[in-house]
């Protein structure tokens, strides 16, 4: 419960953080675009600031979480951002959500909990074992290197997917560093060894990574582009990481179809709350009367 308590709080603040960060990104010229020039123009915004505090909040709840519970928990919660963003949205501009929105909120919802139910994840290991991060970290790269390589050939809508996933990568190996390192707070000596562990570091630094690809992603395409791939490669990513390093156990054989039934509807309801103006940080335009 602590795990899942946690994680909602994580999912609370990155959805708001998400926003925030839309906002700025979209004000940055494209000539910016994967440069690092794009965090200077970034860091005079005040939106964006304020995003990445929310970031240091919720990276300091996802550590809890992590450290409590199965990545295999923890990360697919974090579909709720989107719509707990908007939710906050609509209330801090005391705008009613249209039908649409509600549904879609409904949707996602829906999706998480069959999706939890129907998979059932289970932790085993607490800490991953002997060189397995070689082959991991190895895959991990030549597969961000293919997204980096395809997305820098196309603009627009379809570079802001592929950065969107490639971000969504980064993030999810966050995670899996962030757990593993939080693991070495077990036993004696807890803080050296965390301080003195690859893994912890190496957090930082695929934080940072994916940190910027959200940002490039949030720049070249809009955010219906971005939001989904960003929503499910996270929570799919992570369960991949959950499974091969961690030694987590997920249902198969028929609770498959569930689980499919699952990923769409947090599909379809992420697509819908994207193309919101919720989603951008503006309110909706108020609905046209009848004569």
């Amino acid at each position: 419960m602590i795990s899942v308590l946690f994680a909602v709080l994580t999912a609370l603040t990155n959805g708001a953080a998400s926003v925030l960060q839309r906002r700025a990104a979209r004000t940055v010229p494209d000539s910016e675009a994967m440069r690092l020039s794009l965090i200077g123009h970034l860091l005079r915004r005040r939106s964006w600031l304020a995003g990445i505090g929310l970031v240091i909040v919720a990276a300091v709840c996802q550590a809890v979480a992590l450290a409590t519970g199965p990545i295999s928990v923890v990360q697919p919660i974090f579909v709720i951002e989107l719509p707990a963003a908007l939710l906050m949205a609509g209330f801090a501009m005391r705008v009613r959500l249209p039908a649409s929105l509600s549904y879609a909120v409904a949707a996602m919802t829906l999706g998480l909990a069959l999706g939890m139910v129907s998979a059932a994840p289970e932790g085993h290991g607490a800490a991953v074992r002997g060189a397995v991060w070689i082959p991991a970290l190895i895959l991990t790269g030549v597969f961000e290197a293919a997204l980096i390589g395809a997305a820098l050939g196309v603009r627009g809508n379809a570079r802001g997917a592929l950065l969107g996933l490639a971000a969504a990568c980064g993030y999810a190996l966050t995670a899996a560093l962030m757990k593993d390192a939080m693991a070495r707070l077990q036993g004696g000596g807890a803080a050296v060894a965390l301080l003195t562990s690859w893994q912890l570091y190496a957090t930082a630094a695929a934080g940072v990574g994916a940190l910027f690809l959200l940002q490039n992603a949030l720049q070249a395409g809009m955010l219906v582009a971005v939001q989904p791939p960003l929503t499910l490669g996270d929570a799919l990513i992570s369960v991949l990481y959950g499974v091969t390093l961690f030694d987590e156990r997920l249902r198969t054989g028929w609770w498959v179809l569930p689980e499919l039934v699952a990923l769409g509807l947090i599909t379809v309801g992420s697509v819908v709350l994207a193309r919101s103006p919720l989603a951008s940080g503006t309110a909706p335009p108020p609905p046209r009367r009848l004569r």
